[in-house]
């Protein structure tokens, strides 16, 4: 399929509509989530992406006025992994930072000022529950899977632990189980850097009007530095002298390597507040997916499938601590796939390797059996119940098809909104006057070859998935299947 770019695109904002109790046990009264979304609105087919440590929700596409394309266009769009002809996707903006989600430069409403300093801590879990209360506002019962890489990799896997029966595959790239000593010392300095920089002014700089852009370029051009190799550095910069051709014996800007990382920092210091920068750094500190110290406990209760990706020449986070979540997975009994990007990149492949992200993530997000596309724990009616009380879930539920069951809880029927609508005309009262008692059924294991195979053949519009004792446990309709794609 030929790729394409998903054209122009807006930012969106959605206030949450209860207030928001963090892990600390602070409470923000008026939470705002910028959020993008991508393809046609479908509920059964949602991708939520997260981004990294200073990302945005513009993942792909353009704004208007813009040349460059969304941070991760690379793979969203028609024809590539993150199909929007296929599937709904939705990026986010995490709180705490200054891209439209509620942060420290927001107005906290108790006092009509901006929150600065006193905006609240958050965690990686704050970040999750703020999304998840975001999606089920939209209407959103669950997703079909959740991707990230870096920080983006973290709220990923967190949202496998927070909400296990909510997400149904999970991708996890160049990030961590935990993280490390090495991951805290890098942004303690990069926060040292802000915090002593005079301007800081003790994060009330907004009243000075006077930002702490020294403190915050160091800081980004030491982070920057971390998410490339030895082997990039040296291919782009070498030992090249940016103007001169002789050293300066002084202590003037003269390699390359230091014009590109002051240039990265002072572009930097444009587009984002110094205060979500701290905010943002410790909520990666605390994030900590071990239970007891230990990554397999903590992952126990994950339910979803996994695909963990490294970069090969990532040293920020290093392919044996992506090793470690897969030993975790499948010491659980989880089905996770571990891939390995080939880049020269360091941790930025993530970002840049867009040929190798559409083939591993575009085959893990491919839907195989019926588990992957049907809907879990549908509504049921008993055959006991009339017409009416059937009508009334249907409506309520807007399903239009609802599985009916014995007394003892096994499928013995189904029954239609046009069964439903006949019934009128036929006076009909009792439900198991008018329900279908021969009921062709799946497998949650059989494959969607097959699931669409029995849906054509039968000439019928849905699938109750029940279990080996004959328990209702998902629902597969012809609208979620294309025939076409599951035949290639």
């Amino acid at each position: 399929m030929l790729q394409e770019s998903v054209g122009k695109v807006t930012t969106k904002y959605h206030t949450l509509k209860t207030p928001l109790t963090l892990e600390s046990g602070a409470t923000l009264a008026e939470t705002t989530i910028a959020y993008e979304c991508y393809g046609s609105p479908n509920t059964q087919n949602i991708i939520l992406v997260c981004h990294a440590l200073t990302g945005d929700a513009h993942a792909a596409g353009f704004h208007t006025g813009d040349t460059k394309p969304g941070w991760w266009d690379g793979i969203i769009g028609p024809g590539k992994a993150l199909d929007t002809n296929r599937y709904c996707v939705i990026a986010t903006n995490v709180i705490g930072g200054c891209q439209g989600s509620t942060g420290p430069m927001s107005i906290d409403p108790a006092t009509g000022k901006m929150y600065g300093i006193t905006f609240p801590v958050i965690t990686i879990r704050d970040i999750i529950h703020a999304e998840y209360q975001f999606l089920r506002e939209l209407g959103i019962s669950g997703i079909y899977a959740v991707i990230g890489g870096s920080m983006g990799g973290m709220q990923a896997l967190q949202w496998s632990v927070e909400f296990p029966d909510f997400v149904r595959r999970v991708i996890c790239i160049a990030s961590a189980g935990y993280s490390t000593p090495m991951h805290i010392a890098f942004s303690t300095v990069g926060r040292a850097a802000i915090m002593s920089d005079p301007d800081w002014n003790n994060g009330n700089y907004a009243d000075t009007g006077k930002k702490p852009g020294h403190g915050l370029s160091l800081a980004r051009m030491l982070a920057h530095i971390t998410y490339l190799s030895d082997e990039s550095m040296q291919t782009k910069f070498g030992r090249r002298l940016q103007k001169n051709t002789n050293i300066g014996y002084g202590f003037d800007t003269e390699f390359s390597v230091e014009s590109y990382l002051q240039h990265q920092g002072e572009t930097f210091v444009e587009r984002f507040d110094p205060n979500s920068y701290l905010y943002i750094t410790r909520a990666v500190d605390y994030y900590d997916l071990t239970k007891n110290g230990n990554l397999t406990e903590g992952l126990a209760e994950t339910k979803a499938k996994f695909l963990i990706l490294s970069v090969s020449s990532d040293w920020l986070y290093p392919p044996y601590l992506s090793q470690e979540i897969v030993m975790a997975l499948t010491a659980n009994g989880r089905e996770a796939k571990y891939g390995e990007i080939q880049s020269p990149h360091g941790h930025d492949g993530f970002l840049l390797e867009n040929n190798q992200l559409n083939f591993l993530v575009g085959q893990f997000l491919t839907p195989f059996t019926v588990e992957d596309l049907m809907t879990k724990n549908p509504p049921v009616i008993c055959a006991c119940a009339t017409i009416r009380q059937a009508a009334e879930v249907m409506i309520g539920k807007e399903i239009n098809h609802l599985a009916v069951i014995s007394e003892e809880g096994q499928l013995s029927g189904i029954v239609t909104s046009w069964d439903i609508a006949k019934s009128v005309a036929g006076n009909h009262q009792n439900l198991a006057d008018i329900m279908t008692k021969e009921v062709i059924s799946v497998k949650k294991t059989d494959t969607l070859r097959l699931a669409a195979s029995l849906l054509e053949k039968y000439h019928i519009s849905a699938l109750p998935v029940v279990d080996t004792k004959g328990h209702v446990e998902g629902m597969l309709t012809s609208e979620t299947i294309s025939f076409t794609e599951v035949s290639r």
